[in-house]
């Protein structure tokens, strides 16, 4: 049976690294100019509450993982708890989503390297960075690790910088070319954008921003130490959120007026060139060029262990290699993941936003259901014998507040005209899966 078991080759180290920098992707880099413009400062507001529900999941999710950290992920918490039709129906959808954000970001690195090298063919980056990436998740866990340590670590670096730079010129009441930078320009041009019209669309927003932080749950079977290190990672989101987002956005609003901010434009970008740094645009076309990536690394690290895991000991992806990583479910994966290669030839790129936004809804429930294992948990014969590491604080009461705040997201994107359809497709998603459940599990 040891070699059938998952190598825990992920140091404390790694796994710290990569809950700090698992969120931080396009969603910050390029998304937040939009945010910006449709809440204003009150955006701030908007992410600590998001976050707060965020944290409240999370907390659930390490709780269940270091009752039983030798789970390969953490969807067969739900299979045992939720049933098993619950747990082929999450699974399949947490594996295709990741999947089909995977193409989205793949399809993303070749527009990033055009930016670059606008003479030579996309695919031929979108081919290289798959092999290359596809080559480090085969080789060795550690390889993944180290590789996302290094790609986290230059993402947080981008936004420390960020914050640093907002700080130093607000102290120093630095002139740009939209007027001198104060610390009140932050609040001085009105609170809340357009008088809160839109401000629960800045909601989903600031959700999608989070999306992929459960990242760290994929990883507990290949820690070392989980029950020191994952509670630790699970915490460092408090960190990730106060810092990283709200300490970033702030800098921004604070280094000239939100109001002048472009939804169409990263206002990373922006700041930069505001106050005369010419390269602006390229330094951040290799930030979000490490943030996809970084994205697509995950993806090829996440799809490979959900496959192993829903092929339940059976059929040849639930086998392991010499490096005890499932090379057969990761072969799988990055095969469909490349066949946008081939896709982004005839349909245009434009179709894969819109698949992705599916993907994206489909996560809300995923996160609404571990809330809810969460809850059977608790009331479970394990968590009443079993000793009690990690509890999340406030249960059950908390668990209801979290189910109740994704629900009010899922209704936003419903009747938001923008995400209306892909929202329902996410729902056509799930009807099909079940369907398909009734076929395959008779329970």
């Amino acid at each position: 049976m040891a070699e059938q078991q998952l190598a825990r080759n992920l140091s404390k180290r790694h796994v710290s690294m990569i809950a700090l920098g698992g969120t931080i992707g396009t969603g910050l880099f390029l998304g937040a100019g939009d945010s910006i413009q449709k809440a204003g400062p009150a955006i701030l507001l908007i992410y600590i509450i998001t976050g707060f529900f965020i944290f409240a999941m999370m907390r659930a999710l390490g709780e269940l993982l270091v009752s039983d950290s030798s789970k390969p992920v953490f969807i067969d918490f739900m299979e045992e708890y939720l049933g098993p039709r619950a747990g082929f129906i999450l699974g399949w959808t947490y594996w295709l989503g990741w999947i089909i954000i995977a193409m989205a970001e793949l399809t993303a690195i070749g527009n990033y390297m055009h930016f670059w090298f606008p003479n030579t063919p996309i695919w031929i980056w979108e081919l290289a960075f798959l092999a290359i990436l596809y080559f480090i998740n085969v080789t060795a866990v550690e390889a993944f690790g180290e590789t996302e340590f290094w790609f986290s670590m230059i993402k947080i670096t981008a936004i420390i910088a960020m914050i640093v730079v907002g700080f130093v010129m607000a102290t120093f009441q630095v002139k740009t070319s939209v007027g001198v930078t104060h610390f009140s320009t932050l609040w001085s041009h009105g609170l809340i954008a357009h008088h809160g019209h839109e401000l629960l669309a800045a909601f989903q927003m600031a959700f999608f921003a989070f999306l992929g932080v459960e990242f760290v749950g994929i990883t507990a079977a290949e820690t070392k130490d989980p029950l020191e290190t994952i509670p630790k990672a699970v915490n460092s989101i408090v960190v990730r959120i106060l810092i990283f987002y709200i300490g970033a956005l702030a800098a921004i609003m604070t280094i000239q007026p939100w109001s002048d901010y472009s939804g169409n434009m990263s206002p990373f970008v922006q700041v930069f060139s505001g106050i005369g740094i010419t390269s602006a645009a390229g330094i951040i076309n290799f930030v979000v060029l490490t943030a996809a990536a970084s994205s697509l690394n995950s993806s090829l690290f996440t799809t490979g262990r959900m496959l192993y895991s829903l092929s339940e000991g059976q059929g040849p992806f639930s086998k392991l290699n010499k490096h005890a990583i499932p090379m057969r479910a990761i072969n799988f994966s990055a095969l469909l993941i490349g066949l946008v290669i081939i896709l982004n030839y005839i349909f245009p790129n434009d179709a894969f936003s819109l698949v992705t936004a599916t993907a994206s809804a489909t996560f809300l429930v995923i996160y609404g259901s571990l809330m809810i294992t969460h809850l059977k948990f608790r009331q479970s014969k394990n968590y009443q014998k079993g000793k009690h590491y990690f509890r999340l604080p406030f249960a059950p009461y908390l668990n209801w507040l979290t189910i109740a705040f994704l629900f009010m997201i899922f209704m936003i994107l419903l009747f938001t005209p923008a995400t209306t359809i892909t929202t329902l497709l996410a729902v056509v998603w799930f009807v099909v899966l079940y369907i398909i459940s009734l076929m395959k599990i008779k329970k």
